[in-house]
């Protein structure tokens, strides 16, 4: 990619492939997403989603330019801060969090699941299957389990984590039948114009409803309270009463939860292990205590917490602790 014809500038990147810089032209900012690896999915489907979001008034960065054969595109720059930086309290933390639950209502309501991308080719966005959720939650059973617990266990664990995860999948009682942002949390949502925007799009999927809401409320990067999860939580459930099932709803939100944190961990170790991105291996012990606290009061996933705590010790939970 030619950037020297531009004003630029590198800006931090994220646990994906991609990298992200900074244009300054004529007094105006906008940011050049780069990509190489997985150019399709990080480029042209996430500018086609985004379209899909921007189609109902979903704030979203839109395209301006795209240069697919240079391997980058140029969006919309929406700023500096993301919604994590700007929280400083918890009053306004309740607050902020009403607001996003208002935002979600509105993205779970999206129809469109089909829109020509760039190319003039139409993309329709793929459903959250249970064979991409197993995949996703063995990513603990891939790279977590091989450096964390004995070569004569590893074998064991892993063929018994793969059957209780399976057995979870086959708990799940709600449709695959809503628009799925994948990474829905405060690092994926700024302020724009005193307006809540959404970025890093690119994994959507058609999948579980409470898949998001469990993404928002049982986030690594953020630590908040049980009262606040909770009070997050009835607040998306008072807006939605007559569309949901509450005890199937709570079923799926505390086995989604769970699935996702097991995977984010083996993802957190690959990054460590494979990418030499070791700064996200000090999340893990809280991403720990958030499968513990859904563990608890769910029959189903109680039998899972046993077997996790039989296998991996509070020392090896709390390996990266600060």
């Amino acid at each position: 990619m030619n950037l020297k014809k531009y004003k630029i500038s590198k800006i931090k990147g994220d646990a994906s492939f991609r990298e992200f810089f900074r244009k300054n032209e004529n007094k105006k900012n906008s940011i050049i997403i780069y990509s190489k690896k997985e150019k399709k999915k990080n480029l042209l489907d996430y500018d086609a989603i985004n379209k899909i979001l921007d189609l109902n008034k979903i704030p979203v960065p839109k395209l301006i330019k795209h240069e697919y054969n240079h391997n980058f595109i140029e969006v919309q720059d929406l700023g500096k801060k993301t919604v994590l930086d700007t929280i400083k309290n918890k009053k306004e933390k309740i607050i902020i969090f009403k607001k996003i639950i208002k935002l979600l209502i509105r993205i779970q309501k999206i129809q469109n699941k089909k829109i020509k991308n760039f190319k003039n080719k139409y993309y329709k966005i793929p459903i959250y299957s249970r064979k991409i959720l197993f995949k996703e939650a063995n990513l603990f059973c891939d790279w977590y389990v091989p450096y964390n617990i004995s070569k004569k266990k590893k074998s064991y664990v892993t063929r018994k984590l793969k059957i209780k995860i399976n057995s979870l999948l086959s708990s799940l009682r709600q449709k695959n039948n809503t628009f799925v942002h994948r990474d829905f949390h405060v690092s994926n949502l700024m302020f724009k114009n005193k307006n809540l925007a959404l970025i890093d799009s690119q994994d959507a999927m058609i999948g579980n409803k409470a898949y998001d809401l469990a993404s928002l409320i049982d986030d690594v990067r953020l630590k908040t309270s049980k009262q606040t999860k909770s009070k997050i939580y009835n607040f998306y459930l008072k807006c939605n009463k007559k569309e949901i099932n509450f005890f199937k709803f709570k079923n799926d939100f505390e086995i989604l939860s769970v699935l996702r944190n097991l995977k984010i961990i083996g993802i957190f170790t690959r990054l460590a292990v494979r990418d030499k991105k070791t700064n996200y291996l000090k999340l893990i012990p809280y991403t720990w205590k958030l499968i513990d606290l859904r563990c608890n009061n769910n029959n189903l996933l109680k039998d899972l917490k046993f077997f996790l705590y039989q296998n991996f010790t509070k020392k090896i939970r709390n390996k990266y602790a600060n």
